[in-house]
């Protein structure tokens, strides 16, 4: 089922409150939508799907037109996800930057997301507030959820590259989450876009608690988000939800199942489509059982649906849709 953002707003309450984590997951592809949409229902937790700015421009085609890219997005997501009875899912902007402030108003207006992320963060801490605060104020008039960041994560994802890391400031997060009234906020506590290993993260688990604890003292609290999670181990993750914690995003985790599910399909299956060495010209004919596009991205949407039941059971969201 689709939830548009009263309906998103609930999951997240209620994960704050029991103290349990929302995988969101990036995607593109139908293929994608389908393994992750099916991984949820599997599991019976509610998600999110996620678009970047890149994900639009490359769905759209040669011509990069993000509205109809995000229109494309929106709708496979809407009627993939209607025959679904046990998980809800909503659909996020990510990581928009404030160039594409009137790509993010479209998607509001034209009930295409249930919550849309404004990452102003390269901004100067008032500009970051004052644009924020503009989207706040468009979104929820549409009843869309609003996600804001302080601060720089180090890597690449997409079009969101920083080769520098700065950690979000409490003080700021409070004086951010108060001024602007964000449905959730993403800090910045050593996390890294891209490809990473856990084992390599120094996760500051002390800082989600403090800026958590700070917020819920002064009545804003605030769902927090962790970005740049794909490589984080099942124990960091646990544990910044229990600081705080409420959203969780994967993206770089799905793109390495997806490559390597073709990968070692290609690798045994590579005589279907290219002539052995020891096979002439003319007796060699391509196998179209094996060929068939369908033959193997099934593999890819296996794996990421596996991937998204193994996320939701680490991070406790199993068999806790708001629909049960």
């Amino acid at each position: 089922m689709f939830f548009r953002g009263d309906k998103l707003k609930e999951v997240f309450l209620k994960a704050k409150k029991q103290r349990f984590g929302i995988i969101a997951s990036n995607v593109v592809f139908d293929s994608a939508v389908r393994g992750v949409l099916q991984g949820y229902e599997a599991q019976r937790s509610d998600g999110l799907l996620q678009m970047s700015s890149g994900a639009v421009k490359y769905a759209a085609g040669n011509t990069q037109n993000m509205e109809i890219g995000a229109q494309l997005i929106s709708s496979m997501i809407k009627i993939l996800s209607s025959q679904f009875r046990n998980s809800g899912v909503g659909l996020h902007i990510d990581h928009a930057t404030p160039n594409y402030f009137d790509f993010i108003v479209y998607c509001i207006e034209n009930d295409l997301v249930s919550s849309v992320m404004i990452d102003a963060s390269k901004e100067e801490f008032e500009e970051n507030i004052r644009i924020s605060s503009e989207v706040v104020k468009i979104a929820h008039k549409h009843g869309v959820l609003v996600e804001g960041e302080i601060g720089y994560i180090k890597g690449a994802e997409d079009e969101i590259v920083s080769d520098t890391e700065l950690y979000t400031r409490p003080e700021e997060a409070l004086e951010y989450v108060q001024k602007t009234n964000v449905d959730l906020f993403a800090a910045s506590v050593g996390t890294n876009h891209g490809v990473t290993k856990g084992a390599q993260v120094t996760l500051k688990l002390d800082l989600i608690k403090e800026i958590d604890n700070l917020l819920i003292a002064n009545n804003v609290e605030t769902g927090i988000v962790l970005h740049g999670a794909s490589g984080l181990t099942a124990k960091q993750q646990i544990d910044a939800i229990k600081n705080g914690v409420v959203k969780i995003n994967k993206d770089t985790r799905y793109q390495m199942e997806f490559a390597a599910a073709v990968q070692k399909y290609w690798e045994k299956e590579s005589d279907a489509i290219v002539r052995p060495t020891d096979i002439s010209e003319s007796e060699y004919i391509p196998d179209k059982k094996r060929f068939d596009p369908r033959k193997w991205l099934v593999k890819s949407e296996t794996l990421m649906q596996n991937a998204v039941e193994e996320l939701v059971q680490i991070t406790g969201s199993a068999g806790k849709s708001i629909l049960l």
